[in-house]
């Protein structure tokens, strides 16, 4: 981190990191996935049109087995993809002088392969993926859940991600945002 944007972040009592493009790259083939995931739902006689996050929300809406159908072929890829995964220039400011955690919309066990395989895991005090609360980003339910995990004040934390659903969650959180591209 440099001393510019360790300035930046004074004053903030926790930072919570996307990961997935801002600490580390998985590697995933997103395509295959969720062609993937489009055979299981033609399997199942449910439409299969439109992108991973389409089919995954459709899933939802036809019923829990359905749902978890879909979760288990997203979550098998990440995991693998997680194994070896690139580590980003963002990953060099951790550890933090403040708590800090990840909010994904990755599955939990996926980040944690991750943060593990480039040894981030020890600096990192709460995770929460796409699978650990009942909601995913962009709803401001994941955030949340990791700011209290820190024990914050989601109005005294900063979340760096790299997605304009990483912007929205945390304006539906009310937690400070700061994209990846402003903090190199």
């Amino acid at each position: 981190m440099t001393d510019q944007q360790a300035r930046e972040d004074e004053g903030y009592e926790a930072l919570v990191y996307d990961l997935d493009g801002t600490l580390v790259q998985l590697d995933v083939d997103w395509a295959a996935v969720t062609e993937e995931a489009a055979a299981v739902l033609r399997a199942r006689g449910l439409e299969a049109e439109g992108s991973l996050w389409d089919h995954l929300q459709r899933a939802e809406e036809a019923g829990k087995e359905h749902r978890q159908a879909i979760e288990e072929v997203i979550a098998d890829h990440e995991r693998e993809g997680a194994h070896s995964a690139t580590r980003l220039p963002l990953a060099d400011e951790l550890p933090t002088g403040v708590p800090t955690g990840v909010c994904s919309l990755n599955c939990e066990a996926a980040c944690r392969v991750a943060l593990e395989r480039h040894g981030l895991d020890g600096h990192v005090r709460a995770i929460v993926g796409r699978d650990t609360v009942s909601a995913h980003k962009p709803a401001p339910e994941p955030l949340l859940a990791t700011v209290d995990a820190l024990g914050a004040d989601p109005a005294a934390t900063r979340f760096i991600g790299d997605s304009d659903s990483d912007r929205v969650t945390a304006e539906r959180a009310g937690v400070d945002f700061q994209a990846v591209a402003d903090r190199q």
